[in-house]
């Protein structure tokens, strides 16, 4: 570990499909049948946004945080099933390798999503070493569901790696293993941590939770502890997870020096009866509503970002990349469009600095479905839930998102002003999306 501030160690915990309404320091806790005491501290020593946005699913999300760009450009556009070409190209510069250029050592434990055959494991992306799962974990279900057949899916399994040599299987991930899996990678974690700590570099761990995706089961010693049901065990299960890494942290007297950033992937789930909230937003993730941009986030940096402090300042998923290289002295990839902006004087001063980030352009696959600019939400597609749209517009939905935070009424025939500054934003992307296309992927060559 590092006790340089000007080399701190980096934490980035990141759940998986949690809503913005769920956690009790965003409205929601007990009024969701689970209190989360420990990621509600965790939110009085530091900054809360609530403006905090992500990309439309789990593998968009992910490439967007380990590369700074939008996953338009990266091509990881949608999650795929097991045995489909999937990942990050090797053209991209990950967080890890960036990191590992200025003497940072590296690790992963959890979700990974951006590839799961040799060349694309987090091992051969810039991790040191790493435990987990290569894609997701609805695959928990498959050994157990009816009439699955072996010969023609392939079975899941958890996986570790270290660079330079193959990733192997672990055991199969089944329905017991996901009980278990958000345990198991907590003392992985409490492991690398405490043997880092003696070896003295400046450390980047990644540790992507495994909860609240469905199948969302908790471990038994959680089942029935809130008497609420499996969704709100598994999220008191997941703040106690959070707060057994952030007490390891502080056991080893790093976390003065330690840069901890607390968020989630996605908004929440749409398929009950896992459904989750994004308290007063609309949506869920696989849409472009508010409540699929919008996630928590919590920042930690004591002495250098402010306790008990929150922002509705635009940040991006991507900022993070950026602003994770400027505070450790990293190299920002200058060869290629980045879309993350450094927001580090933003974050250690709050309330008096703006937000670098006034707007972002949001794609579904290879849809542009909406803009978001400062307060406003343009929509080109309307899908309000999933499965459930009306198609392209021929004259957009335009919406305040501080008066109107469901997005029901349409005040574009009242504010067309705001569209010079968001198709100018379009027109400047798509024009970069034209010099610098996503570059070809040989896994997915239909010619090969």
């Amino acid at each position: 570990m590092s006790k340089d501030p000007k080399k701190p160690n980096v934490i980035i915990v990141l759940a998986d499909n949690l809503g913005w309404g769920e956690l009790g320091c965003y409205g929601g806790g007990v009024l969701r049948g689970a209190a989360t005491p420990r990621i509600d501290k965790l939110a009085t020593e530091g900054l809360l946004l609530h403006n905090f946005n992500v990309e439309s699913d789990c593998v968009p999300t992910r490439s967007a945080l380990m590369t700074g760009r939008h996953p338009i450009r990266t091509g990881c556009r949608q999650s795929v099933p097991a045995g489909l070409p999937q990942g990050l190209t090797p053209y991209e510069h990950t967080l890890p390798e960036c990191l590992k250029e200025v003497g940072y050592v590296t690790a992963h434990h959890g979700k990974w999503h951006l590839g799961d055959v040799p060349g694309r494991y987090p091992s051969d992306r810039g991790f040191d070493e790493w435990y987990g799962i290569p894609r997701t974990t609805d695959e928990t279900q498959f050994t157990s569901a009816i009439g699955f057949d072996a010969q023609v899916a392939e079975i899941p399994y958890v996986m570790k790696g270290i660079a330079g040599q193959p990733s192997e299987n672990v055991c199969i991930y089944d329905l017991k293993e996901r009980r278990l899996i958000d345990a198991t990678l907590v003392e992985k974690t409490k492991d690398w941590l405490t043997r880092k700590v003696v070896e003295g570099n400046p450390f980047f761990l990644y540790h992507p939770l495994i909860h609240l995706h469905f199948p969302t089961m908790p471990h038994l010693d959680f089942e029935g502890k809130t008497g609420n049901g499996e969704f709100a065990d598994s999220m008191a299960e997941m703040d106690y997870r959070v707060g057994q890494i952030i007490d390891h942290v502080e056991s080893l007297g790093i976390a003065e020096n330690t840069l901890f950033i607390f968020a989630s992937d996605n908004g929440p789930e749409f398929r009950q009866p896992y459904r989750g909230t994004a308290g007063p937003w609309q949506g869920t993730y696989h849409t472009a509503m508010e409540g699929s941009l919008r996630v928590p986030c919590i920042i930690r940096w004591p002495g250098k970002i402010p306790k008990n402090t929150t922002s509705n300042e635009i940040v991006h998923i991507t900022d993070l990349f950026t602003t994770i290289l400027a505070v450790t002295g990293g190299t920002v990839p200058s060869d290629r469009p980045i879309d993350g902006v450094n927001q580090l004087s933003f974050f250690e001063n709050p309330l008096e600095v703006k937000s670098t980030h006034e707007g972002f352009p949001f794609y579904i696959k290879e849809d542009l479905r909406a803009i978001k600019w400062r307060d406003w939400k343009l929509h080109f597609v309307w899908e309000p839930e999933v499965n459930k749209s009306s198609g392209k517009l021929e004259s957009p939905y335009l919406f305040n998102l501080l008066r109107d935070p469901k997005e029901q009424t349409d005040i574009l025939a009242f504010n067309t002003w705001v569209m010079q500054p968001m198709l100018k934003l379009r027109a400047a992307f798509e024009k970069s999306l034209r010099k610098y296309p996503a570059p070809p992927d040989p896994m997915k060559d239909l010619d090969d």
